[in-house]
């Protein structure tokens, strides 16, 4: 008697056949070679032979650690080492034809990181709790509207205007903040500033079927043509009344904020920034440990068997896309109440695509995605340091740094990656 295909032996089979058959992807091992061979050759072996001092702790500090000072051409050898070692098991990994770990990349980039920092750093001061918690501000908005991207893109909705929430959610809560002189009411006014922008993009593109990603493309233009505008018209001639709100107070959280290093980093942020450190899990939580979060996915993934199963898809599509819009002007609100207390012309700045990016390398995942944006956050921390350490490196090339930085991970290290299957894709109901 033969054992019919759904038998457990022969499906066990067919899958072992399948991963012995499956082809082996050599980019990230020969990314890995690359930057190994960067760090080691250029950073170390030809690199610079001062010394170079890792400052631990800032002067106001309850607790000081002494600074390590090690010399740089030694550090940079010692992690390209490392980094080497790491590379050595991508490839066998990749040979074995086994799917590389995030655990191995994540460390990689943190070396590499590390390895340029201490090589740009030589014959000074690397203020490293500085360096934390200035990437860590800087990625807040990014990561705000990465999780909106996460959120959108895995309903099913290309959420291209993220650019446009956050422009308008910066608009908003500076300029009720300053009418209302109240800081919440700002933080109200740009979540429901992100959520109208959403509602826009949801009725075009979920109602009347419009293309989502030119919906996306012309509500960044609007958000952006309609904030010059008023700009221009009311907030530079009335800066004093209209666009004045103020920042938020940093809220230090008692004894754990006087902790060395990590104390200032995560325990002594604006409300902007906690609210991110609550977002990124629930959201998740929600995804992926919840019905609702099912729901969502199944919509993202195959809207018809979702739909068969009585899951109504265009309203679950619609009001989640505006849930991801209340998230992403609060990130508008980030730039400025959590940031420069005041609006200014385009200060999104290109981060709203700089968090679709980040969608991308972090695979639809909202750890993973939080994990690029902070890694945009260093970069663009790392151009103002390598700027006040008086670098060689050219300056129009530090200020191109957070966009190679994404342009590499994303090409270099992730590829092709799946998107959920239904995105950008209009579900009409048969």
């Amino acid at each position: 008697m033969s054992l019919a295909p759904s038998t457990p032996v022969v499906s066990a089979a067919l899958r072992t056949t399948v991963a012995a058959d499956a082809p082996r992807k050599w980019k990230i091992p020969i990314a890995f070679t690359v930057f190994a061979l960067i760090v080691l050759v250029s950073f170390g072996i030809i690199g610079d032979s001062r010394e170079v001092s890792f400052g631990w702790s800032a002067a106001s500090d309850a607790v000081k650690i002494s600074d390590l000072t090690v010399t740089s051409r030694a550090f940079c050898i010692v992690l390209g080492l490392v980094m080497a070692a790491l590379a050595t098991a991508a490839w066998v990994l990749s040979y074995g034809r086994r799917k590389i770990p995030t655990w191995l990349i994540v460390p990689f980039g943190i070396l590499f990181v590390w390895a340029l920092v201490g090589w740009v750093g030589s014959g000074g001061r690397v203020p490293v709790e500085f360096l934390l918690t200035g990437a860590l501000a800087l990625s807040t908005p990014v990561v705000f509207g990465a999780l909106a991207g996460v959120i959108g893109e895995r309903v099913g909705v290309a959420n291209i205007a993220i650019e446009g929430q956050l422009l308008m959610g910066a608009f908003l809560s500076a300029v009720t903040a300053s009418i209302t002189h109240s800081l919440v009411a700002g933080l109200v006014a740009a979540m429901l500033g992100g959520a109208l922008v959403s509602l826009v993009l949801a009725a075009f593109s979920i109602k009347y079927l419009v293309d989502q990603i030119i919906v996306g493309v012309v509500l960044n233009a609007l958000a952006l043509g309609i904030t010059n505008f008023f700009y221009s018209a009311l907030l530079n001639n009335n800066s004093a009344t209209l666009n004045y709100p103020g920042t938020l107070p940093f809220l230090p959280i008692p004894f754990l904020s006087d902790i060395p290093i990590i104390g200032g980093v995560f325990f002594d942020q604006r409300i902007t920034t906690y609210a991110m450190f609550v977002l990124v899990p629930l959201v998740w939580f929600v995804l992926y440990k919840t019905r609702w979060g099912l729901r969502i996915r199944a919509v993202g993934e195959h809207p018809l068997a979702a739909d068969t199963v009585g899951i109504n898809v265009n309203r679950t599509r619609f009001w989640t896309v505006t849930v991801a819009g209340l998230i992403a002007g609060l990130g508008g609100a980030a730039l400025t109440l959590g940031s420069v207390g005041a609006f200014v012309r385009e200060m999104s700045a290109g981060q709203g695509y700089i968090a679709l990016a980040c969608v991308i390398l972090g695979r639809w995942n909202p750890w993973l995605a939080t994990l690029a944006a902070l890694l945009f956050g260093f970069s663009r921390n790392f151009r103002i340091f390598a700027g006040q350490a008086g670098s060689t490196i050219p300056p129009d090339l530090i200020a191109m740094t957070p966009y190679l930085v994404t342009l590499i991970a994303v090409a270099g290290l992730v590829g092709r990656a799946v998107a959920p299957a239904a995105v950008g894709k209009p579900y009409v109901k048969a």
